[in-house]
């Protein structure tokens, strides 16, 4: 209907939030826009990584390509990525990506000196900017042990050394998934569960019992006091439909009913640490609503050009 307005005022809930793993509710909103956002969280949220590698010595036992692959994979602390520029944009070097306001640099001096094996991890390499460095995975027990000295990129014997340069720039995960942010992110309609109390007096304990353990996880208990199904979990429920069919092999059927609220979604997001979890999250807001106003702008275009038509292309260059 013409004037009718189908805007919605999406609402979120934060259910559990850490700094590389965050929970929350998306409501009001449909599934076109829940994956928009799961989608820009995993491929379009900026961050940066090794992208260029100079070897000057590697008498390692990985050939150069190997180690420069590998470098690139760590996820490096990503929170100025958004202020910085992309390299190609960038008119300061003329898109050669390497001054100070589209990259990094870093350096990496190793040899080992010693019988005993020498690990070179993340932690070996330096930084021209101590806002950008290497993810640190160290427990926060303070625990010292060689594992937790950083991502290990090779391993040195006695007289084998390596020295590098290497160049970190800003990216996304559509060009690399080097750049991606997310370790994984998720989301699955929020379940609606109702129980048919009449049908379900009806049965006997045994036969309760065996109708909470066809479910493959833990959304159905027994009230202990009560001796009444109840649900304990409903977020567990994975639509698997194994109570459904338990149901109907009972002579039951509408014992249960399970459906998907199509406008209330349950999100899980973990991060690879370049970034905070909640702020991967902010980010992909804020690329998605630029995202939006640039549909806008090229919309209100189009009704430009079939007001004024060839007017309004030329005024444009086209």
């Amino acid at each position: 209907m013409e004037g009718a307005s189908y805007q919605r005022f999406p609402k979120v809930k934060i259910r559990e939030l850490k700094d590389d793993y965050a929970k929350f509710e998306l409501r009001d909103t449909d599934a076109s826009m829940a994956n928009a956002l799961r989608r820009v969280m995993i491929a379009e949220v900026p961050t940066i990584a090794i992208d260029l590698v100079e070897i000057e010595v590697n008498s390692s036992v990985l050939n150069d390509e190997f180690i420069a692959h590998r470098l690139g994979l760590i996820p490096l602390t990503s929170e100025r990525a958004m202020s910085m520029r992309f390299s190609r944009d960038c008119d300061a070097c003329d898109g050669d990506g390497q001054c100070e306001f589209c990259s990094v640099e870093f350096h990496l001096r190793a040899k080992c000196m010693s019988d005993q094996t020498l690990d070179v991890t993340s932690k070996d390499l330096y930084s021209s900017d101590h806002t950008v460095v290497p993810v640190d995975f160290t427990d926060s027990a303070g625990d010292d042990s060689t594992e937790q000295r950083g991502i290990i990129i090779v391993k040195l014997r006695r007289g084998q050394e390596l020295r590098l340069r290497a160049i970190a720039r800003k990216g996304i995960g559509k060009d690399h998934a080097k750049w991606s942010p997310a370790a994984t992110v998720t989301f699955m309609y929020e379940p609606e569960i109702h129980i048919n109390e009449d049908l379900m007096q009806s049965l006997t304990l045994e036969e309760k019992q065996s109708f909470v353990e066809s479910s493959p996880t833990r959304v159905f208990d027994i009230d202990p006091n009560t001796q009444q199904v109840v649900v304990v979990d409903r977020e567990a429920y994975t639509y698997d439909d194994e109570v459904l069919k338990k149901a109907e092999g009972m002579g039951k059927p509408g014992l249960v009913e399970i459906y998907a609220k199509e406008d209330s979604f349950i999100f899980t997001v973990e991060s690879t640490g370049a970034i905070k979890a909640s702020q991967l999250v902010l980010n992909a807001i804020e690329i998605l609503k630029q995202k939006l106003d640039a549909v806008r702008l090229s919309e209100d275009t189009v009704e430009a050009d079939d007001q004024f038509g060839e007017l309004g292309a030329h005024m444009r260059g086209g």
